[in-house]
């Protein structure tokens, strides 16, 4: 097949990862954080981490929208669809995010609340259309990939008069994210997070482009290099990487050329502008408060606003004591480090949100890796 085979060639992978055993330095570690989920699922599916060297080091990112999603916010559309009777629709796997009082969107409809998986926000809007009589709201989360589907929906729903729908706006930015992590204490102070570059998204680098990236590797001196999801694409990322860091150089590679450019898509951009504005602050699990890192329906669509149009109020929710995924989100601990992983929590019932979405750490190290870190009791 044109295009996916030839980034999964095994002799290939081979060739690039003896090039990078050759030119790593002995006498260094490299710490390389993939921000994106999707990498995360692809280093653990393929088995990248493998064919490195042991002194190059994959920290996971926090780069998966259903992970950093807060307990609070699923709690306000649970609250919506067992107490307001609206029809609350949203993507498969935030329906499966632990909530308060053990609750989930899942466990809310199983109590009779209306709570309905689509593939798109359109799937929503067309319900809207269907179900006159019943306000509709669509929970709507994702980085940048995702956020510009949301805006065309919400101008639709405007242009055709659908006063019934509505939407809880949780789209969260990249480049705040990452200005975050390397602003934190456990990066810039105590120096337990050591990053030495990042590997770029790539959903998320086709509609934003690589232009603003060039930040971090100017004011923060970390390389970064934009990269595909298929394995040959990390891998050749990671080479990259490993050359910047060795010629002391910081700066914005764009490996996924096949479809990442410098400014991106800038008629996506254009529809998120119209419709959508920065808010202040956004809470992100495992980050905490992130000012300018999430996006809010502006005043001209303000009708359309499930926030306003419920009058709710954001309520922050600590996550259970014994999980882990904070931590696994800001690259401070690894899946096994969670007591927790691979015991009480499984993608079968997880008390966390990285063990729920394909693209959180824990279920991509649950699925592909932990028979590797999980110590054989003899009989």
């Amino acid at each position: 097949m044109k295009y996916v085979d030839e980034f999964r060639d095994g002799a290939l992978a081979r060739g690039i990862a003896a090039t990078i055993a050759s030119e790593t330095a002995s006498s260094r570690t490299y710490h390389f954080m993939e921000f994106c989920g999707g990498h995360t699922h692809a280093i653990s599916r393929y088995g990248v981490a493998d064919l490195l060297p042991a002194n190059i080091r994959m920290i996971h990112g926090p780069g998966c929208p259903v992970c950093v999603l807060p307990i609070g916010r699923v709690d306000q559309a649970i609250r919506l669809a067992l107490e307001r009777g609206v029809i609350l629709c949203t993507y498969a796997d935030v329906m499966r995010v632990p909530a308060s009082d053990g609750l989930s969107l899942m466990k809310a409809k199983a109590r009779g609340a209306d709570v309905r998986m689509v593939y798109s926000a359109a799937d929503a809007l067309k319900l809207a259309h269907a179900h006159p009589d019943r306000e509709v709201v669509f929970l709507a989360i994702g980085f940048e990939t995702t956020t510009p589907p949301t805006a065309l929906i919400v101008r639709q729903a405007k242009e055709s008069g659908a006063n019934n729908f509505s939407v809880l706006c949780n789209h969260v930015l990249t480049p705040s994210a990452i200005t975050h992590i390397l602003e934190s204490a456990e990066v810039r102070q105590y120096g337990t997070v050591p990053i030495d570059g990042f590997i770029g998204p790539a959903h998320v680098s086709i509609v934003i482009g690589s232009q603003p990236y060039v930040h971090f590797s100017e004011e923060y001196r970390k390389p970064v290099v934009i990269a595909g999801f298929e394995p040959l694409d990390v891998m050749q990322a990671i080479l990259m990487l490993v050359r910047q860091n060795n010629q002391g150089r910081a700066e914005v590679e764009n490996e996924f050329t096949r479809a990442v450019t410098p400014h991106g898509n800038t008629a996506a951009q254009q529809v998120v502008s119209e419709v959508m504005e920065l808010r202040q602050s956004f809470e992100w699990r495992g980050l905490g408060e992130v000012p300018y890192s999430a996006l809010k329906l502006r005043p001209t669509y303000a009708a359309f606003d499930a926030e306003l149009r419920f009058d709710l109020n954001y309520r922050p929710v600590p996550d259970h004591k014994q999980c882990e995924c904070g931590a696994i989100l800001r690259g401070v601990k690894r899946p096994v480090d969670c007591k927790l992983f691979g015991t009480v929590c499984t993608p079968e019932n997880p008390m966390g949100s990285c063990m729920v979405s394909s693209e959180g750490a824990c279920a991509a190290h649950y699925s592909y890796g932990r028979f590797r870190d999980i110590p054989v009791v003899a009989a």
